[in-house]
């Protein structure tokens, strides 16, 4: 159960043109503990717990448990969740052989849009489509679980 991703700051909103789906995501932190982060996640009509473990050096890898549950369940144990719940809209792309997933954030995170795509290996070539921008695998600051704590809003230029 491991996960291989890349991360792209998004430069224009040309990727919403490309979309062929588009779902609300709400979700919330039950831990946030650098070894390992708990997520609880409703997507459309969807609930999910994910238990995520800390990246590899590259930042490109990870273990990643996920099960669905009810929405009703999820919505429960957003009660629970620490301070910070997460707001977006996620776009999906397909380009070329893969598909990237835009996640376009609301509220504190509001401004921000991010990329990912996932791959069957490190070094898996793919194409780049021309509204991804700068990468940011591995930049602790662009994960969920920090963004929860540290929103967009409130960043400065040292962060």
């Amino acid at each position: 159960m491991q996960e291989i991703e890349r991360k792209f700051l998004v430069t224009s909103e040309a990727f919403k043109n490309e979309a062929h789906k588009r779902t609300r995501i709400v979700q919330g932190f039950l831990n946030t503990h650098p070894e390992r982060t708990v997520r609880i996640r409703i997507q459309g009509n969807d609930g999910f717990i994910t238990i995520k473990g800390k990246s590899n050096k590259s930042g490109l890898s990870r273990f990643e448990w996920e099960k669905q549950i009810s929405q009703a369940e999820a919505e429960e144990l957003l009660h629970l969740c620490e301070p910070g719940i997460i707001e977006k809209t996620r776009y999906e792309i397909f380009f070329d052989d893969h598909t990237f997933e835009v996640d376009d954030f609301m509220g504190d995170n509001e401004g921000l849009i991010i990329a990912e795509i996932e791959l069957d290996s490190e070094t898996e070539p793919f194409s780049k489509p021309e509204w991804l921008g700068k990468e940011v695998t591995g930049d602790v600051k662009y994960y969920n679980s920090n963004l929860s704590k540290t929103p967009y809003k409130n960043w400065t230029n040292e962060n």
